[in-house]
């Protein structure tokens, strides 16, 4: 990712509905979730919703299809590791460190 898309994409989580509709969304998984499900889940006014659904879609941290008359929103996958990934580059100094090594020991902090 380029810091420009990061930046897009930490705006957009950075407020509270937008947050929480992205974790919701990354919980449904692929199939997604039709916006009136979401509004109900959350109980965000629809009006509300749609500036919400349209903040995270143009940060490409969501996308949309069209089934009948509903509109399924769900999580980009892609984006979100590529953000995880960006965030957590060169971690510990370039030492790996995963659930194995739990910390950061390899960096002195001072």
């Amino acid at each position: 990712m380029q810091t420009k898309e990061v930046l897009a994409a930490l705006a957009a989580l950075a407020q509270e509905s937008r947050l929480a509709v992205f974790r919701l969304l990354v919980q449904a998984g692929p199939a997604g979730l039709a916006a009136s499900k979401i509004a109900d889940k959350l109980d965000i006014a629809p009006s509300s919703l749609s500036f919400h659904l349209k903040e995270l879609t143009h940060a490409k941290l969501l996308s949309s299809k069209q089934e009948g008359r509903f509109v399924i929103y769900s999580a980009d996958i892609q984006t979100m590791n590529g953000l995880i990934g960006f965030l957590t580059e060169n971690c510990c100094g370039g030492v790996p460190c995963g659930p194995d090594n739990g910390s950061c020991d390899a960096v002195s902090p001072n």
